[in-house]
């Protein structure tokens, strides 16, 4: 039997851009990351359509699909904005959630913690 990608099994990009649908919407609404004022600035400048396709693009991307990221780094888009590890903590929760809500079997939600933790690093500043 053939191995299949993340991103297969995931059910590809309809299925993605449901989740991250879900996701953009909880974590730009979550008032533990609003209560950073340089967040909750970038929640009320940012497009919220741009920023599902960005995401859904990287997220494609990242699993294994077709999709090219054609955003910035994500340390570029994020430093300026300051995100303690409390606040990420809170984003991983919210991701959590929304994979739970969707029902993503365990073994694909560990590899996509695995793939948003690898960013960690570039996001978080201390």
């Amino acid at each position: 039997m053939e191995n299949k990608s993340l991103y297969e099994r995931l059910g590809g990009i309809y299925a993605i851009a449901a989740v991250v649908d879900d996701f953009i919407d909880r974590v730009m609404e979550d008032p533990r990351l609003n209560s950073n004022p340089l967040v909750d600035e970038a929640h009320h400048r940012v497009s919220r359509a741009g920023f599902k396709y960005l995401v859904t693009e990287m997220v494609g991307w990242a699993t294994g699909g077709p999709q090219k990221y054609s955003g910035r780094s994500m340390q570029d888009s994020h430093a300026h904005l300051k995100i303690t590890a409390q606040e990420w903590e809170s984003f991983m929760e919210d991701f959590h959630t929304t994979l739970n809500k969707f029902g993503v079997p365990q073994a694909e939600q560990t590899e996509l913690a695995a793939i948003v933790n690898s960013t960690k690093a570039d996001i978080v500043i201390a």
